[in-house]
């Protein structure tokens, strides 16, 4: 479960709908050097001006791109992908949206980008059994052909192709994914000598000229420049929103591919657009370099991410909160409640505390706590700012884990079905173990996306009541509901699956 951040500001900080156009104009300004005019004589005496000869001799003439690009764009690829639609889970429930007036930002970018829309993948029409495409971009960062791309561009596919911008193609595994920052990475065996690049080092500033490469509408090898717009976005994904905004023009097939600086260095993945159009109106989003090199690391690693967690409510201390609390600046996140158990809880840390720092460092508001907690390992031991009723004072405590994560992660071993009991493709862990989840039933922590109960449209943080008619608490509750319908010579088993929205009764295949 992420440390929840709720913001007094939600309302102001609306995600970017596409009915809502902003025209934007840029001008280019030709700076033009002149001699300054002896003193007494004419402004507009011959002295005043030069010649177009002295003029392109004084003017710095912007370098072009060319010696960067044949530098980095052989490590750029195109990713294509094929995903049975039967089992696309995101697409089904995509598909169960399409009458909603309201879906998630990343619906909105991932189906400008090509992945996801109402009716199916690239605006086709759905037909059942079949196996549909998408392509994304992607970048080496090895030379024995790890790669990076986007989640969203892999999730659940059959089988990932890349193809090199040489022409060359090659089958690709997919190493791991993370949905949090949209994240993944692809292996392609057999070779030692793959082209690659490098994450930068550096923090971008605002205004630094920027390349990116990509596949966009599946042409490759495709080049656009542009500048860093702006850094720090939140376009209201998840907890962890921190993208670099670019105007370097970025379309349908852009995404997973790099954003370069003029080092050749990479400084964000390509993840998502604004658009009402569905093309470039120069705003694209890259996940920066800084978050990208930390998740990819775990990834090669142990092949998912894990977090630190603190295990607090909290939100943005606004002007009105400060002057209450004695506080002289509105910064900082207040906790609204520590949860049980929780390294904060343990630590003394309670409801109205502001934290203000981690090890140090200034925490701007609860959305950079969150992005601050997240980088650090569970475990690790952190020292935290506090102001504590009128205060200041340092509370040093050790990170847990991610509960969603820890116990997705536990329970894949434990939920593998004994000799004749149905597999459902589901990890549980009991309702009571899981933070907002209740105390009846068991919850879903992972799903896998080939097993019968991802194709009804079971999905992550579900819980389910009862199993045949029967209450459930724990794994083992259900694992003998279904050996016990299995036995009894039962094609299917109902299930009662408390969801997001609603309670509802899902038939679910025994297989």
């Amino acid at each position: 479960m992420n440390d929840r951040v709720n913001s007094d500001t939600t309302t102001s900080r609306r995600i970017l709908r596409p009915r809502r156009l902003a025209l934007l104009g840029t001008v280019a300004a030709l700076g033009v050097a002149v001699l300054a005019a002896a003193p007494g004589s004419s402004p507009f005496g011959p002295s005043s001006f030069i010649t177009p000869a002295q003029a392109a001799e004084s003017a710095a003439t912007p370098p072009g791109f060319g010696d960067l690009v044949s530098k980095v764009k052989p490590a750029v690829i195109s990713v294509r992908v094929k995903i049975d639609q039967d089992n696309d889970k995101s697409a089904m429930l995509q598909q169960n949206r399409m009458d909603q007036d309201e879906d998630t930002p990343f619906d909105q970018f991932s189906r400008q980008f090509g992945f996801r829309g109402p009716g199916g993948i690239n605006g086709m029409p759905r037909q059942r059994h079949q196996m549909i495409t998408g392509e994304g971009s992607g970048f080496f960062i090895s030379a024995d052909g790890y790669a990076v791309t986007n989640n969203h561009v892999v999730d659940h596919a059959e089988s990932v192709q890349v193809t090199m911008d040489d022409g060359t193609s090659y089958t690709a595994k997919v190493v791991g994914t993370d949905p949090k920052t949209d994240l993944a990475l692809i292996k392609v065996d057999g070779k030692k000598d793959f082209p690659f690049v490098k994450f930068s080092d550096q923090k971008p500033r605002i205004g630094d000229w920027v390349v990116a490469v990509g596949n966009p509408f599946g042409l490759g090898g495709t080049v656009t420049a542009g500048i860093v717009s702006a850094s720090g976005r939140d376009i209201g994904n998840g907890p962890y929103d921190d993208f670099i905004q670019i105007d370097a023009p970025i379309n349908k097939g852009n995404s997973g591919g790099p954003a370069f600086d003029m080092s050749g260095n990479v400084i964000g993945v390509n993840t998502a657009i604004f658009s009402p159009s569905g093309g470039s109106v120069g705003i694209g989003f890259d996940i920066p370099a800084s978050t990208a090199k930390l998740v990819v690391a775990q990834l090669k690693d142990k092949g998912a991410v894990t977090r630190g967690w603190l295990g607090v409510q909290v939100q943005p201390v606004t002007a009105e909160i400060a002057d209450s609390l004695g506080l002289k600046e509105a910064r900082g996140a207040i906790v609204d409640n520590p949860q049980d158990g929780s390294p904060a809880a343990k630590a003394g840390i309670e409801a109205g505390d502001v934290i203000t720092a981690v090890n140090g460092t200034a925490i701007k508001d609860s959305r950079d706590l969150a992005r601050t907690i997240a980088t650090l390992a569970p475990g690790s031991s952190v020292k935290l700012d506090v102001f504590h009723k009128g205060d200041s004072k340092t509370v040093t405590l050790a990170l847990g884990e991610l509960p969603n994560e820890r116990q997705a992660k536990a329970d894949v071993g434990k939920d593998q079905p004994g000799p004749g009991t149905p597999r459902l493709g589901l990890a549980l862990a009991p309702a009571g173990d899981v933070q907002g989840a209740g105390q009846k039933g068991v919850v879903v922590t992972e799903v896998d996306p080939q097993g019968p109960a991802a194709q009804r449209g079971i999905q992550t943080g579900d819980v389910i009541l009862n199993v045949g008619g029967k209450a459930v608490a724990n794994v083992g509750d259900v694992r003998s509901e279904l050996a016990q319908a299995k036995s009894s010579g039962k094609r299917s088993v109902l299930l009662q699956v408390r969801g997001a929205q609603a309670t509802r009764f899902v038939a679910v295949p025994l297989a």
